[in-house]
């Protein structure tokens, strides 16, 4: 009987050998019936298709030889399609219906072919218990290689997909500018998913709005895109656009999905035609397949990533949408991190920048110049700061600061801190007492804002020159010391001496409390430099200290050259592209008030002083030409030196100062300074002052290491107020 049925099977497979062909059609119509998902794929189906009739070819050549079924290699196209099915996403119970169901049809038609040839019911039901049999252990080898295959192939899959989400880490968010982060997700879907990528942002998004309800269509803007070479370009980048609400990429921006569409000749979809030469690029590219994926962050839509492929026959896969997804999704993060930080960094240099002088002001006795470089994207938006603040008795300060930490909250934080500096001011303190005071409103602010001592805190630099005696007071709050510049002549030219820095004491920073400061004084002759700058001029990551400051003092040692350009060759010399801290530069060059602005007269503690006063007062205006102010100036002069006689203490001195305003000052030795009251109407007295704060444009008192000086302000004639202290 085993002969008997050895010989039947063998008559069999020579009887289907010729018939190979047509028996491969029943069997791939049966598997694209019960596994449709294969047959998505065109190559899939070919080889599904070469694999069927390998099998076939394989199955007959073995029975014709009596080989064993179970010692027979899977075919190749076998393997091939395991592998690509694998890596076009599919399952594997997918891989093993197929081989259940082309089993079942192939042993089907062999037994109606032995049930044909065969009448004996004994040797028919013999043969079909040996090809049962064999083509089992034939069914078993073939498809354990094959799933083998399949698991390799998916393993690579997944290993390959992993390395591309890495690679887009390490690729995507590099730096916080959303163009240069969106320019990143586009070249990396061009390394691995598409042959050009577009990344299109909401106009909502890029100006921190909420999304409104979409009527008509979505404006976006292109932020960037990336082709590879001889791909087609749609519309350039920076360029506004908009997408109908019932287009491909606004129903994936609304539903947050990924999708992908099928491009065709016949029918280009209306949003792929930004302009008729992308119409035109994409059918004669060839561009078939667009993958559509949105951008969301935060649970709200940010824009859009539009991924096409031409070179590529094969169209988008499920994998390569997932993989799109990954990619996608982490960008989406990444680039909303930056659209914030851009955002606040805006709204942090905005107000840095309106907290901070439109102009320098110019006054005679002090010419300055100034710069305020901001950090790159970066870092951050810091808190530097510079002010030229006018004070009485042609005296001029200057401020230079710096808030410890970055953002919006250290550009607040300084703007405090100029208001008060200014304030403080404004009462003509000394720097080491205007100093004392500041660190009060700062460690105020700590306690205020509930936050530790370190959290908030400052260096700055406070300088008051006085061009009547060319002395310069300084005090520093851990502020690094001006860089002074002292000119020397030589017959009719004025040549620089090599610029030094200030042998000045460094206070602590603001905000420890309970610790001193000093004030220095020095003489600084007409025509000296004052270079005030914060750290970020010398100190680089690049470049050591030394060398910073080296090149600051060449820069400054060279004579000649007018402020702006010497700000613009500092900031050329010292500072890289990029800086990675804020830079505030100020600086100013000394004038001095000659004999001819400056009167001065020592008076008695007599009321005949008054007389006399008024007098030297009349004939010093005479000879300024300021007649018309010689009224209200007697006036004033009256007063002042009457309250001093009065109140004060000897010595007491008048003293006359022309400069863009007419300053009259009396000083004396008290500590007890008169204020402006309402005078009854029988009152004797009280009215003094009431006076002067009416003929003058400004008055005030300011108190020195000696005594206190009453001074008041009156505009030349001609002059506008905008020029008043």
């Amino acid at each position: 009987m085993t002969t008997d049925v050895d010989a039947l099977l063998r008559d069999i497979a020579i009887r289907l050998r010729p018939r190979a062909e047509e028996l491969v059609a029943p069997l791939v119509t049966s598997m694209r019936e019960q596994v449709p998902s294969v047959w998505a794929h065109d190559d899939l189906t070919d080889l599904a298709t070469e694999s069927a009739h390998q099998h076939i070819t394989t199955v007959i050549q073995s029975l014709e030889r009596d080989a064993a079924l179970a010692d027979v290699h899977a075919p190749p196209a076998a393997i091939d399609f395991a592998k690509r099915l694998a890596e076009c996403g599919g399952q594997i119970t997918e891989l093993l219906r197929a081989y259940r169901i082309g089993h079942a049809t192939a042993l089907a038609m062999v037994q109606r072919e032995a049930a044909r040839l065969v009448t004996d019911p004994q040797l028919r039901d013999a043969a079909a218990a040996r090809l049962t049999a064999v083509s089992f252990d034939y069914i078993d080898h073939t498809s354990e290689q094959a799933v083998m295959a399949f698991q390799r192939a998916r393993d690579d899959r997944l290993q390959k997909r992993l390395m591309v989400v890495n690679e887009a880490s390490q690729r995507i968010g590099t730096s916080l500018d959303i163009g240069r982060t969106a320019q990143e997700l586009a070249e990396v879907g061009t390394a691995h998913l598409a042959d050009f990528v577009t990344v299109d942002l909401l106009e909502s998004a890029l100006h921190e709005e909420d999304t409104p309800p979409a009527q008509d269509a979505l404006a976006v803007r292109r932020i960037a895109q990336h082709p590879l070479e001889g791909c087609p370009q749609g519309v350039p980048t920076g360029h506004t656009h908009s997408f109908a609400t019932k287009s491909g990429p606004a129903k994936a921006l609304a539903a947050g999905q990924t999708t992908r569409h099928r491009i065709t000749t016949d029918d280009i979809q209306a949003w792929l035609t930004d302009s008729d030469t992308f119409k035109r690029h994409l059918d004669d590219f060839g561009t078939h397949t667009v993958l559509l994926a949105p951008l969301w962050a935060r649970g709200k839509p940010l824009g859009i990533a539009q991924f096409f492929r031409h070179r590529d026959a094969a169209p988008f896969e499920d994998d390569d949408l997932l993989l799109a997804q990954e990619v996608t999704s982490r960008a989406a993060v990444y680039i909303d991190n930056a659209r914030m930080y851009t955002h606040e960094r805006a709204t942090a240099l905005a107000l840095q920048q309106s907290l901070l002088p439109d102009r320098v002001p110019r006054r005679g006795v002090v010419e300055t110049a100034a710069r305020y470089q901001p950090s790159s994207a970066g870092a951050g938006v810091g808190g530097d700061w510079y002010d030229v603040i006018p004070l009485s008795g042609a005296r001029t300060a200057l401020v230079i600061g710096d808030v410890v930490g970055r953002g919006l909250y250290a550009a607040a934080t300084m703007g405090r801190l100029r208001t008060a500096v200014r304030t403080l001011a404004d009462i003509d303190l000394m720097p080491d007492e205007l100093l004392t005071h500041l660190d009060d409103v700062v460690i105020r602010l700590q306690h205020e804002e509930g936050e530790d001592l370190d959290e908030i805190s400052a260096t700055c630099l406070y300088a008051v020159y006085d061009p009547v005696t060319r002395m310069c007071s300084l005090a520093s709050a851990g502020h690094a010391p001006p860089a002074v510049t002292l000119p020397t002549s030589t017959g009719n030219r004025t040549h620089s001496l090599q610029a030094h820095f200030v042998d000045a004491p460094i206070g602590p920073p603001l905000g420890l409390g309970g610790l001193p400061f000093e004030t220095i004084q020095f003489e600084l002759p007409e025509g000296s430099l004052l270079a005030l700058f914060t750290d970020g001029l010398i100190e680089s990551t690049t470049r050591d200290l030394g060398i910073g400051m080296t090149q600051l003092l060449e820069v400054l040692g060279e004579a000649g050259h007018p402020l702006e350009e010497i700000c613009d060759r500092l900031v050329r010399t010292l500072l890289p592209s990029r800086p990675a801290d804020d830079v505030a530069l100020l600086l100013a060059r000394t004038h001095a008030l000659d004999a001819g602005h400056v009167s001065t007269l020592e008076l008695p503690s007599d009321p005949s002083a008054v007389a006399q006063a008024r007098t030297y007062t009349t004939d010093q205006l005479a000879a300024w030409n300021l007649d018309d102010l010689a009224f209200s100036t007697e006036l004033i002069i009256s007063e002042l030196v009457t309250n001093a006689i009065r109140y004060g203490q000897e010595p007491i001195s008048l003293r006359l100062i022309l400069q863009s305003t007419l300053t009259c000052e009396v000083a004396d030795t008290a500590s007890t300074a008169p204020h402006l009251r309402r005078a009854r109407t029988f009152d004797e007295g009280g009215r003094g002052l009431f006076l002067v704060a009416q003929l003058a444009a400004n008055w005030g008192t300011r108190y020195t290491r000696e005594g206190k000086v009453i001074w008041a302000e009156q505009l030349l004639p001609g002059a506008s107020p905008a020029g008043t202290t």
